[in-house]
């Protein structure tokens, strides 16, 4: 695996072998206190290099970088290059569209809050809010390293292009051709799927359930529409879910 790929897979580990809080403890969030909340996240994600001195912040590290290794090298060039020539999945990319789950995604913390307003329902609300301070957390984590990875989608190269090289040594950076690592779908779905699930779903059992099954249509669908390679929804997935946890909850 590339260097540039080694930061997102330590961040990852190491987000889950933060300090926790109790699952009964409940983060202050508001309107007032949700940037300063952002700020503290972003603090303590990218200040994660200096913790990284204890055995357990390095095995969690090493057995996600060998995990991320294998499907770049193993798995990625030969899904890339299936999903790249198939129509199979038309009716499902069809129905599971770039934009329309872009906007699913966003619309979830907005209908959880206008819900809770409308029933008073405190938590819910509270739920909604650390769910949009998640897909903030993670929206720009995902900026700050797509173009630093700079990875070829595989939609950008030809049909029987070599996907086993996938990494831009030149071009524009932020060009949205080079924007494939991470996952920034999967990212915010399982972020906003982390902080539903972990404040509902001891009450109730289906959310998990519904939660992450509609984060890992939307990573799929990534694959499908070939727009992101195996790795990218994986480490997506990971980090949305790390930074709800542990950034956002810290539980």
């Amino acid at each position: 695996m590339r260097l540039r790929l080694v930061l997102p897979v330590i961040l990852a580990a190491k987000l889950c072998s933060a300090q926790q809080q109790s699952p009964d403890e409940d983060r202050d969030v508001s309107w007032k206190q949700v940037i300063p909340n952002i700020v503290e996240d972003q603090k303590s994600i990218w200040l994660f290099p200096r913790k990284l001195d204890k055995p357990r912040d390095l095995i969690p590290s090493a057995a996600f970088l060998v995990i991320g290794t294998a499907l770049v090298v193993g798995a990625d060039p030969p899904v890339a290059h299936y999903f790249r020539n198939t129509t199979t999945f038309d009716g499902f990319n069809r129905a599971m569209p770039s934009v329309g789950t872009s906007a699913t995604i966003l619309a979830a913390p907005i209908v959880l809050y206008s819900t809770g307003l409308l029933r008073r329902d405190t938590k819910m609300a509270r739920t909604a809010l650390l769910a949009g301070e998640a897909v903030a957390d993670a929206e720009i984590l995902t900026e700050v390293l797509k173009p630093a990875v700079s990875r070829w989608r595989p939609s950008a190269l030809p049909p029987g292009g070599n996907f086993a090289d996938t990494f831009a040594e030149g071009g524009n950076r932020f060009s949205s051709a080079h924007s494939s690592f991470p996952s920034g779908h999967t990212i915010t779905a399982f972020a906003v799927a982390t902080v539903i699930s972990r404040r509902y779903g001891r009450q109730h059992r289906w959310v998990p359930i519904l939660a992450y099954g509609a984060s890992a249509a939307i990573g799929f669908s990534r694959l499908t529409l070939s727009a992101h390679y195996t790795s990218d929804v994986f480490v997506g997935a990971v980090l949305g879910y790390s930074i709800s946890r542990f950034a956002v909850l810290r539980n």
